[in-house]
């Protein structure tokens, strides 16, 4: 009978034990599943410093695309070494400071990656380093009131060369006139050509072209002039593609006046160096570039000035100003307007726009 007490006090006590032994394993899951959660809290709190670059890049990457206002080019997305123009590509260029270079980068594509700007030697490892932020093999695709700025800047572009064109051509210089017919046709018709069949535009590319052989072989041709006024006339239909109304919407027009006016002034940079100016060809371009935004700015002048006088004062005095910098479409050996003065008139241009935008 006693052994019999005695074994189920063993049975008894090993039960105990077990129930311990189930509760501390309990507490020890229960302890460890806490634990982990606390862990996963700090991680999403305090997330590793390596996966916010490619955070930051997605999250502008999207505001580009979806942004209802493209401000100038020197504060938009990246520039694509595969697409870019060759205006674009003079960004790269100025900011070396190394003549040509826009046409070394264009004649080098494709890119499969943007070190390939090292690698296929276009420019030299030290170089990369100054510009690997400012260039990208990425398409980023507008929509809205982005892709039509982008649409009418790069119109806008086109006339300016073909306004300094035609000034070199009164001068009796068809010889530099031409570069001005050719990049129309040769630079940036591709890049809109997508567009213009958009907006049901037709084509005038060989206007251009017929345009650009006879500057080419018969600068004195009686009929030159037409054909320039046909080329002319195309590239306003193509304009008029976006309704009149929304062209003068000071908005839309300052964002275009703007972009194109930063392109002015990258090749005013480009153009300098040393404290003269040795690259003739991109102080023209600047100087087309400027005439037509000025002609740009008068379409929305009566609307700036009574809904906007101060804005409208200030845009009227920088022009000034800018056009200062040319004084004859032949460049003279030192410029008139220091790089900086330039750099600083086009500044508080955005500055200025900025405040008109906020009222919109």
């Amino acid at each position: 009978m006693s052994y019999i007490f005695s074994l189920v006090k063993k049975l008894f006590q090993a039960v105990i034990k077990t129930k311990a032994f189930l509760l501390l394993f309990l507490l020890s899951v229960v302890g460890a599943i806490a634990i982990s959660a606390c862990t996963n809290e700090l991680k999403v709190s305090n997330p590793p410093t390596t996966s916010a670059p490619s955070t930051t890049v997605e999250t502008k990457k999207e505001s580009v695309k979806d942004s209802a206002m493209v401000m100038p080019s020197s504060s938009k997305g990246k520039i694509n070494i595969n697409e870019a123009i060759l205006s674009e590509l003079d960004k790269v260029e100025a900011k070396l400071g190394i003549a040509g270079l826009s046409n070394k980068i264009q004649a080098a594509r494709p890119y499969t990656k943007i070190e390939d700007l090292v690698s296929k030697k276009v420019i030299t490892a030290e170089q990369f380093e100054q510009v690997k932020d400012m260039v990208s093999i990425e398409t980023v695709v507008l929509t809205g009131e982005a892709k039509e700025v982008d649409y009418l800047t790069k119109l806008g572009l086109m006339k300016g060369h073909m306004i300094v064109a035609k000034e070199l051509l009164d001068l009796q210089k068809p010889d530099q006139a031409l570069p001005h017919i050719e990049h129309p046709v040769e630079e940036i018709y591709a890049d809109v050509e997508a567009q213009l069949q958009e907006r049901n535009v037709k084509e005038f590319k060989q206007s251009l072209i017929d345009l650009q052989q006879l500057v080419k072989s018969k600068p004195n041709d009686p009929t030159l002039a037409a054909k320039y006024n046909e080329s002319i006339a195309s590239i306003d239909l193509a304009i008029a593609a976006i309704p009149e109304a929304q062209r003068q919407s000071p908005k839309l027009a300052l964002q275009v006046i703007n972009s194109i006016l930063d392109t002015a002034g990258t090749e005013y940079m480009a153009a300098i160096a040393n404290d003269k100016i040795k690259e003739i060809i991109e102080y023209q371009d600047s100087l087309g570039f400027t005439i037509y935004v000025e002609q740009l700015y008068k379409s929305i002048a009566p609307t700036m000035e009574k809904e906007h006088p101060d804005a409208h004062k200030q845009f009227t005095a920088s022009l000034e100003k800018l056009k200062s910098a040319y004084p004859s479409p032949i460049a003279p050996e030192k410029p008139v307007l220091s790089v900086a003065d330039m750099s600083a008139l086009i500044k508080t241009n955005e500055q200025t726009s900025a405040k008109v935008y906020a009222k919109q």
